[in-house]
């Protein structure tokens, strides 16, 4: 086993980054929120939806905060104004700006909520924002199948080292190539 890094409690352990998993959920949750706000317009359960949606953008924005934070603390590793730092900034950019108009939807979405019923305004800045979201995704992913960040390659490694939760002298030597 490897040293323990400070790092690996914001970034995650080599191979085993923090942030992808934790984008997983705030997409998720901001997924069903956008589906939550459509089936509530177009009339299918409209009060409860409109209920879910709201509480949905709630809980996608806490979740937000700690995707947020560790993409943030890999962010701050990248080469300034390296390629993959222009793509990162980008996907940062899209990210924020998603999360600015599902903030903004769920404040102007609050009377929505207590009165069951989702309106246009908040029902367009969701959409705006899961626009924003899908964009920042797309990003994320070229961050990292096409820029290969945080990506180890280790096809031969021990199936129990490759899921182990620890850091191994294989996977640290790998990330640092």
């Amino acid at each position: 086993m490897a040293e323990f890094k400070p790092s690996y409690l914001y970034r995650g352990l080599p191979g085993h980054p923090l942030h992808p998993p934790l984008t997983d959920a705030t997409i998720g949750i901001y997924t069903f929120a956008l589906v939550a706000a459509v089936l509530s317009e177009l009339g299918v359960a409209d009060q409860p939806l409109a209920q879910a949606w709201w509480l949905a953008l709630l809980v996608g924005l806490v979740t937000t905060v700690f995707t947020a934070l560790t993409g943030l603390a890999d962010w701050l590793t990248i080469t300034w104004g390296s390629e993959l730092w222009k793509t990162a900034t980008l996907h940062l950019t899209a990210m924020v700006t998603a999360t600015v108009f599902f903030f903004l939807a769920a404040v102007f979405g609050h009377g929505d909520y207590v009165d069951r019923s989702l309106t246009a305004g908040p029902f367009i800045l969701t959409i705006i924002g899961f626009g924003c979201l899908t964009a920042g995704g797309w990003l994320g992913g070229a961050i990292t199948y096409v820029h290969g960040m945080r990506v180890l390659s280790l096809p031969g490694e021990d199936a129990v080292q490759a899921i182990a939760p620890v850091p191994t002298e294989e996977k640290v030597r790998a990330e640092e190539v």
